[in-house]
């Protein structure tokens, strides 16, 4: 058997805000943006360059108890986690156009982590873990 987690809705405010914020200061790939009439809503989906795993469905509120989600998806916990090939590359071009860190970069068993706001607030690991992490197979 094989299965796989394809998408993660993430309630975001204004389709075009989060496009924008994803994909132009995450550099992250707008892999679709498609009208759906019959609900008057789009289906956009983003992923990181060059991945190939889970995406991020960014769903837009349509109802008031929608909106209370929107930046608050976990309780205010890290929500979402980035992986990357090259920590402080990412870190400094994000932290130079803006970006929020609320935990500064640390070495952890694991690899290197800070914790970041995305646009609406909820909360983001920027990684890189060790080589010898049992995940770090899956991203090489």
């Amino acid at each position: 058997m094989k299965q796989n987690i394809i998408h993660i809705a993430l309630v975001v405010d204004d389709y075009d805000e989060a496009i924008d914020f994803y994909v132009n200061k995450l550099n992250f790939e707008l892999i679709e943006d498609t009208y759906q009439p019959e609900q008057d809503k789009r289906w956009v989906v983003v992923a990181p360059p060059n991945s190939h795993g889970t995406t991020l469905l960014l769903a837009k509120a349509s109802k008031p108890e929608q909106r209370g989600f929107i930046g608050n998806q976990a309780g205010g916990r890290v929500f979402l986690f980035l992986n990357t090939d090259d920590f402080w590359r990412d870190y400094e071009r994000m932290t130079s156009i803006g970006i929020e860190f609320i935990r500064q970069p640390q070495q952890q068993d694991y690899g290197t982590v800070a914790v970041f706001k995305d646009l609406y607030g909820n909360l983001w690991d920027l990684l890189e873990l060790n080589p010898s992490h049992p995940m770090s197979y899956r991203f090489s």
